[in-house]
């Protein structure tokens, strides 16, 4: 018996260890590619000077931008607990997305204080009332903005602008702050599916930085 015991805590240890190293690497693949098309996207405007895994399921990148881009940027991406099964499991349970983060200092330190919470609220259709006449009307409202702001600063008609085009709608949450860093906006890792949408991403980020520094040129 002891040696069944013994066994069976060997086997079970070294699928562990196949677990972990298999979807280590598999994490390892996803956020290199998705760097890569990160840096493709910036084409000449900027290249990485610095990239580093801390544990296995983030990855860190400094890039170094032309002038009059942005300063001191950083692109962090957040992927799936894959390694780890319980973890993993609990961030499927919670619908935890896999992020990219980017964040920078602009020309010029925005005037404003302002983060912004993306949030969409969907509604399942009763299955009595689809099923009977049809003589009710839906409509589509447009983006509904709420704000705890008093003041609409001449900044913000831009910034809400840009976040209201298509490849703005991406954005899980931006902050523009007058302290370091000035601009830090996330998107969902999954939207960033070739080096056309990295590139739309750019140009929201670039867009927005614009929207910020309005005041102060």
């Amino acid at each position: 018996m002891g040696w069944l015991l013994l066994i069976d805590v060997a086997v079970a240890a070294l699928l562990v260890v196949l677990w972990y190293v298999g979807f280590a690497q598999y994490n390892r693949r996803k956020g290199s590619k998705a760097l890569s098309l990160v840096e493709a996207a910036c084409s000449t405007r900027a290249r990485i000077v610095e990239a580093h895994w801390i544990g296995a399921c983030r990855l860190q990148a400094r890039l170094r931008f032309a002038a009059q881009w942005f300063e001191n940027a950083r692109v962090t991406i957040r992927l799936a607990p894959r390694p780890l099964p319980i973890q993993w499991m609990l961030c499927r349970l919670h619908k935890q997305r896999e992020t990219l983060t980017f964040e920078a200092d602009l020309d010029y330190a925005p005037g404003i204080r302002l983060e912004i919470l993306r949030h969409h609220w969907l509604t399942h259709t009763d299955r009595k009332l689809s099923q009977g006449p049809r003589n009710w009307e839906v409509t589509r409202p447009g983006p509904v903005v709420l704000t705890t702001s008093t003041q609409w600063k001449q900044e913000l008609p831009p910034i809400v602008n840009t976040l209201m085009t298509s490849r703005g709608h991406n954005l899980l949450n931006v902050r523009l702050r007058p302290e370091s860093p000035h601009l830090t906006a996330t998107i969902d890792l999954e939207t960033i599916s070739g080096e056309e949408a990295a590139a739309g991403f750019l140009g929201v980020l670039r867009e927005l930085a614009a929207g910020a520094s309005t005041s102060r040129h």
